[in-house]
């Protein structure tokens, strides 16, 4: 929307702002080719823990488990050619997720209390998308006063192969328990798991007491079910030609909290009303059920 009639901002346009379209620019950019979109139940997925005999013996003595987090700490990708179909290709996407449980365990000689284990669920997934063809590479120059030769050769931002990018939203924890272990599965290794990732989980031990078949080896295990929505994206470096209107040069002054005057800043937040006066069922979208033509609900 324009502020007057020879300046247009950043945000919603109208017919009137289009004649000020100054000129035509060409950018470098990603352009998307092709992208999906899915939701993902990962239902009884085995959880993987950094200290597996440690909490084995929390598992074989706990009372219940609940999932309590769920987070997406990395997502590696793989992209390769669709043999068969030009322009089209496999993307392969591991994810690896973050899981906080909370065991209720038996305390002695009676009551119970809770120990919080985090661990990891590894999901992979197989998509195919359009991500047409390229037969160049893409160098950008990175030259720096001192660098060296294997430094300077490090730059290649694009290769023939599209470029992937996945966005994924936090998971929803739906449920856990622990199952008797009947058959095994096939996972991968904490030597397979990248050491970085293995860092991620907090590996503080507490003592567990427990009688000696407590200590035994795997008897039961713990499988959760995460609820994921994600989008899958192929993008390729391009020149694009786009209608340009002026500079973006910002408007609003940069406003900063200083020691001095801390109460100004305090007195430009607006009262939260909505912390004092939680919202009705009406408020919530989809809550209430639809009426029909004659006024009567729809359930």
């Amino acid at each position: 929307m324009g502020l007057d009639r020879h300046k247009v901002v950043p945000g919603l346009i109208n017919e009137g702002d289009l004649c000020h379209i100054r000129e035509a620019v060409c950018i470098h950019t990603e352009k998307i080719y092709d992208s999906c979109k899915d939701k993902d139940c990962l239902e009884d997925a085995q959880v993987i823990f950094k200290n597996p005999r440690w909490v084995q013996m929390i598992v074989n003595r706990a009372v219940s488990v609940k999932i309590t987090d769920a987070e997406v700490k990395f997502v590696y990708t793989d992209v390769e050619p669709l043999p068969f179909k030009r322009g089209f290709y496999t993307v392969h996407t591991k994810y690896f997720i973050k899981v906080t449980l909370s065991f209720l365990v038996p305390s002695n000689p009676k009551g119970h209390h809770t120990i919080q284990v985090e661990g990891l669920v590894i999901f992979d997934k197989k998509v195919i998308l359009f991500g047409s063809e390229g037969g160049v590479k893409i160098f950008r120059s990175n030259s720096r006063e001192g660098n060296s030769i294997q430094e300077l050769g490090d730059t290649l931002q694009q290769d023939n192969l599209p470029i992937v990018k996945v966005e994924v939203a936090e998971p929803i924890p739906l449920n856990a328990r622990i199952v008797e272990v009947c058959e095994k599965h096939d996972c991968c290794c904490l030597e397979d798991i990248p050491r970085c990732i293995l860092d991620c989980l907090c590996d503080n031990e507490t003592d567990v007491a427990g009688t000696e078949e407590h200590h035994r080896g795997p008897t039961k295990e713990v499988v959760v079910s995460i609820g994921l929505f994600s989008i899958t994206k192929l993008l390729r470096v391009v020149q694009l030609l786009v209608p340009a209107f002026s500079f973006c040069v910002p408007e609003k002054e940069c406003m900063a909290s200083t020691d001095e005057n801390p109460c100004d800043i305090f007195d430009t937040i607006d009262f939260p009303v909505e912390e004092f006066f939680p919202p009705q069922i009406f408020d919530f979208p989809g809550a209430l059920p639809d009426r029909d033509g004659n006024g009567k609900f729809n359930f």
